[in-house]
């Protein structure tokens, strides 16, 4: 009779688990977002019909895919190429409108104010959970929120102060240096050479985050890159596959070579670390690379509250934001570079007048901090590159708590997408030129340059703001302008037009460019 009882206890609680196992999933599939549904359409938005469990997940994939087939004509209007399914979705049903990622409803948000308001609301609105294969990469103030973030920030901002990015100006030369030395080597005295010039950029921005993270210890930064490369790699190819919850765990081989290969970047990392703070106990200056910055602001913090390392990062915490320095540093510079020099060999003129300012300033010298002030021309073009350009084609975020988005009231867990790639050519905010190269729009500072603001964050806007903008711009300059002196460009014959992203807009077939030797007087 006992055991009686208690299997009917146990089929009882079986089936109520069942019952709500069952609900959540109906809830999950079907219910929430038929509610959602019917806010986004009271809100005056509109989309395709929720599709159950997939929503827009098909169309997109097939779009992408078709888009990513073969290379359009030569033209800065690439909305449609990068971002086809946002694209489309626009086109049908206007800027107020929405996505399906699966049951999760994706609002578009385009107006200045709505942007203003995303970016500002920093505790209500933050940044979306990731795969968590991303963590691999971009664990640390890319994704930390709230407290954690506003430590790491304070910690981490006083590397890039301008009087710190100065001091890593010969870095940023030697690093190009090495690069315009090799081409001068490849490109005979009369005559051309056609180059990928993209691979080589990456090469130097490489090298340069290895300089100014770890100084004198770059060459075991170099080292650190090589095996970032390989883990980028294969993040990228298993993240954008087909994603399975609780997968990272199985002890499959990409798994294995993953953790492998993260393990053995924390163990390198920690060896300089380790090298560097021995060197600080010891009474040795601190170096003024990213490392050495980062640890001294990080043991003026602890000891400001009384050494309680609460109050401080941790080493692991040390070499998340180190990797974070290496990816973010290298990848964004590298492909402002690159389209910098496709826009400039298509547009000729520019290149002119930039390379007119550089001789002016610098004359045949090595650049310098003082002098990159002063380029104006080239920051105009820099700026007109990244809005065309940007490394991030666009920016989500995730409603926490249920808030005011201008003239929206969104409830918790609707995603927001800033499409940055269709919004820095919005023809309402930049004018009918908007998908026009016209470096001269910004020849009064970012502010005057479009009708609204925001309009132009090619590294985010409000409170988290991208730290590294002021590096990337600066090595930039550098990079440019050292090439500019030496060479002429223009696009190949073979260059194919097919803007991409993986992990930021890039071109998906290389830069193929022609170089050809300048006189030195």
């Amino acid at each position: 009779m006992e055991y009686s009882w208690v299997g009917a206890a146990i089929a009882v609680i079986a089936s109520l688990l069942a019952v709500r196992v069952s609900w959540g999933v109906l809830n999950w599939v079907w219910i929430r977002p038929r509610k959602l549904e019917k806010w986004l359409k009271k809100q005056g938005l509109a989309g395709n019909p929720y599709r159950i469990l997939h929503g827009d997940l098909k169309e997109r994939a097939a779009l992408l895919e078709e888009a990513n087939a073969k290379p359009v004509a030569f033209s800065h209007d690439i909305g449609a190429r990068v971002l086809p399914s946002i694209y489309k979705t626009i086109q049908n049903y206007g800027k107020g409108s929405y996505m399906w990622l699966g049951p999760y409803p994706r609002v578009h948000i385009m107006d200045p104010e709505q942007l203003k308001a995303t970016f500002s609301q920093i505790n209500d609105i933050q940044k979306p959970d990731m795969n968590p294969l991303i963590d691999y990469l971009l664990e640390g103030i890319i994704t930390h929120e709230g407290e954690k973030w506003a430590k790491h920030r304070k910690i981490i901002n006083p590397a890039f102060h301008l009087d710190k990015l100065k001091g890593m100006v010969p870095a940023f030369v030697e690093s190009s240096k090495e690069i315009v030395s090799e081409w001068e080597r490849m490109v005979p005295e009369e005559g051309c050479c056609e180059l990928n010039v993209m691979p080589y950029l990456q090469d130097m921005t490489c090298d340069a985050i290895s300089r100014t993270a770890f100084g004198s210890s770059y060459k075991e930064g170099q080292m650190i890159f090589q095996l970032l490369k390989q883990l980028i790699d294969l993040v990228v190819k298993v993240a954008f596959g087909v994603y399975i919850p609780g997968w990272r765990f199985l002890p499959t081989k990409s798994n294995k070579k993953l953790k492998e290969i993260n393990e053995e970047i924390k163990k390198k990392v920690l060896g300089i670390i380790n090298k560097r703070q021995k060197a600080m106990k010891e009474g040795e200056a601190v170096q003024n690379d990213l490392l050495g910055i980062l640890l001294d602001s990080n043991a003026k913090e602890i000891e400001a509250q009384g050494n309680n390392k609460h109050f401080g990062m941790s080493i692991e915490d040390v070499i998340k934001e180190c990797k974070i320095f290496y990816i973010g540093g290298q990848e964004t510079t590298a492909q402002l570079l690159t389209w910098t020099m496709v826009l400039l060999s298509f547009h000729t003129e520019w290149q002119e007048r930039a390379r007119a300012e550089v001789r002016e300033v610098f004359g045949n010298d090595t650049p310098n901090s003082d002098g990159l002030n002063r380029l104006k021309v080239v920051n105009m073009i820099l700026h007109e590159v990244l809005r065309l350009y940007p490394p991030a084609s666009m920016l989500l975020r995730e409603v926490k708590k249920e808030t005011s988005v201008g003239k929206l009231n969104v409830p918790a867990g609707v995603m927001l997408i800033a499409p940055v790639i269709l919004i820095h050519r919005d023809r309402e905010i930049w004018g009918e030129d908007a998908n026009e190269f016209k470096p001269e729009r910004f020849s009064n500072g970012v502010s005057k340059a479009s009708k609204l603001q925001p309009a132009f964050f090619p590294f985010g806007w409000g409170p988290r703001i991208c730290m590294g903008q002021n590096f990337a711009i600066m090595e930039a300059k550098v990079a440019i302008s050292m090439i500019l002196q030496r060479f002429s460009f223009e696009l190949s014959p073979s260059y194919a037009h097919a803007p991409t992203v993986v992990m930021s807009v890039g071109p998906q077939h290389g830069a193929h460019i022609i170089l050809r030797k300048l006189s030195k007087t």
